[in-house]
């Protein structure tokens, strides 16, 4: 029960309480949470500086204790009618707010868990070739991204320059191949010590919450330059997220077991414990849905991507960004990529408008959002990462 009225469909009720950075009004960039179609301010109701900052990070370096009691709190804030006279003017219509990036990005990792887009890609670029490589089932793959180039959903995707093979030639100009990586991220709150590895159990003593990822990629530089080191340019222009936070705790209810292993695993990646998430992503092009990933087929789960990020010693820092790689099911409408919707290229996707794609053309407008279910049976909302192409500069 809550005294205030929640629309139905937002996904921002009271099972998920996402964090964000938020200005208006004049107001200095402060800690909101979404709620139905509102913005709480908690920098204005507390007047606390921990959520006048302009960041999530603070907040989360104060760890699980803290993330819980603060969601007690505001979950009797907006249930108990004694709290209506003081909290109600401190409800702000999302309409009427900038979000911001929500935290400093310390390090960025991305990883390559999904089988099903792994072995697209395999099939794609390596033909006649085993698909995964010998690896795959036996580590999450993933590399070190740019942290200096995350930005909030909603900033411009300037179509990047750089080296691409042209036929017997080496050409430089913009990327005639600009694609999509639908993902989804897990934000650390709670560091860790140099030379120690984080367990698979203790994922909720480090990751505060979830968000959505957009890894833009330009395929022709990657494919260019990956060999031997990996992605590099045609990674590092932009990587969006979504501006609100859904706190792991909030995802209690779409736990499940990730898919079976038919691998033996290492001890340190033994995951008793079900990591694997019932989430659901949507991307949409122009407007149109083009696909819809399921996260819940991932074969490696964020647990184990912890873990094994961390299994040689590295240590985690507060507002560390770790996202799952591209996210694929095994159907044609599931895939997270448009390199694997168009067949790399030789089967382009076909819109509502007639048009055709293989790649991102200029002003092109991506959307991905999710949804997962709530302890209480609603679902909630990740709300959305965007990004318009504009032409090279």
């Amino acid at each position: 029960m809550t005294w205030l009225e929640l629309p139905e469909d937002t996904g921002f009720g009271l099972a998920n309480l996402p964090f964000g950075v938020f200005s208006c009004r004049g107001r200095v960039m402060r800690t909101g949470i979404a709620v139905g179609d509102a913005v709480l301010d908690l920098g204005g109701l507390t007047e606390d500086p921990l959520h006048l900052s302009g960041s999530l990070n603070e907040l989360m370096a104060l760890g699980p204790r803290a993330w819980r009691e603060l969601r007690e709190q505001v979950t009797d804030w907006l249930t108990q009618p004694s709290c209506r006279r003081v909290v109600e003017p401190h409800l702000i219509p999302q309409a009427e707010v900038r979000m911001h990036r929500p935290f400093e990005v310390a390090d960025y990792v991305d990883f390559y868990s999904s089988q099903h887009h792994a072995e697209n890609l395999g099939r794609i670029l390596r033909p006649g070739t085993p698909p995964l490589p010998a690896n795959w089932k036996h580590l999450p793959v993933g590399y070190h991204g740019r942290a200096g180039t995350v930005d909030v959903s909603g900033t411009p995707v300037v179509r990047p320059c750089g080296q691409r093979r042209d036929g017997d030639d080496v050409t430089f100009g913009p990327t005639r191949r600009l694609d999509i990586e639908a993902e989804v991220g897990f934000v650390v709150g709670m560091p860790s010590e140099p030379g120690t590895s984080v367990p698979v159990a203790a994922l909720p003593e480090h990751v505060f919450g979830v968000c959505l990822v957009n890894d833009w990629s330009a395929r022709d530089l990657q494919a260019w330059e990956y060999v031997p080191l990996g992605p590099f340019l045609g990674k590092s222009f932009l990587t969006s997220v979504s501006p609100w936070v859904v706190p792991l705790a909030a995802l209690d209810a779409a736990r499940v077991a990730p898919p079976p292993r038919d691998v033996p695993l290492q001890p340190y990646l033994q995951d008793d414990a079900p990591w694997g998430l019932d989430l659901t992503l949507e991307v949409r092009l122009n407007g149109e849905v083009v696909s819809r990933p399921p996260f819940a087929s991932m074969y490696w789960t964020p647990a184990q991507q912890l873990a094994h990020l961390t299994v040689n010693g590295a240590s985690l820092r507060t507002g560390d960004l770790f996202a799952s790689g591209t996210v694929s099911g095994p159907e044609r409408d599931q895939r997270g990529s448009l390199i694997e919707l168009c067949e790399g290229g030789a089967d382009p996707l076909t819109l509502a408008d007639g048009t055709t794609r293989t790649f991102l053309e200029d002003g092109d407008v991506v959307t991905i959002t999710a949804t997962a279910p709530g302890a209480d049976g609603s679902r909630i909302s990740f709300g959305e990462v965007t990004g318009q192409v504009m032409p090279a500069r």
